[in-house]
């Protein structure tokens, strides 16, 4: 089994699925904004204060390429995290990229009650959730070798969904 990277927005079932799919698959599960906020010793939000987005990006670079080489991992990025094409680069090229796909209206569900988000700090969520579709999708579409729709199903569903698809696209011999 290869490195698997999870990608795609927040809300589309990276960290909650990505447990159950590692599990699966017999993987060590990393959740990288978790892998961050356990070497700063504060949560993302804090980061994003103090430092910004730019600060917070050039740690979330430098923690991706550690944890991308490490082996048995299922690692479930933050949804900006293919912002940098240098991530995106190293994605593609140390492990097999799962985009977890989801709609938007899907987002706003599962983050209805969610606080901790520095980016969804916005007086419209919906608003600010589209305009990051429009900009990340295609970056996500380019940096994904699977794409798995995040449906709404349980995450223990979705996992066993996704172990298919991914098995069934390993066997097939691609990357």
């Amino acid at each position: 089994m290869p490195r698997i990277f999870l990608i795609g927005p927040m809300g589309s079932g990276k960290t909650t699925v990505g447990r159950f799919l590692a599990e699966r698959l017999g993987l060590e599960f990393i959740d990288l904004d978790q892998a961050i906020e356990r070497r700063c010793g504060v949560e993302v939000r804090t980061i994003f204060d103090i430092e910004g987005e730019q600060g917070f990006r050039a740690r979330e670079q430098a923690m991706l390429d550690e944890l991308t080489q490490r082996d048995d991992v299922l690692l479930a990025t933050g949804g900006g995290s293919i912002l940098d094409a240098e991530n995106r680069r190293l994605l593609r090229e140390r492990g097999l990229v799962v985009w977890l796909k989801t709609r938007v209206d899907q987002q706003i569900r599962r983050l209805e009650k969610d606080q901790r988000r520095p980016l969804l700090q916005a007086p419209d969520r919906e608003e600010r959730l589209q305009r990051l579709a429009r900009e990340r999708d295609p970056l996500y579409a380019e940096c994904a070798h699977l794409v798995i729709r995040s449906d709404n199903v349980v995450p223990v569903q979705m996992a066993a969904r996704a172990e298919q698809q991914i098995r069934a696209h390993l066997n097939q011999g691609s990357p």
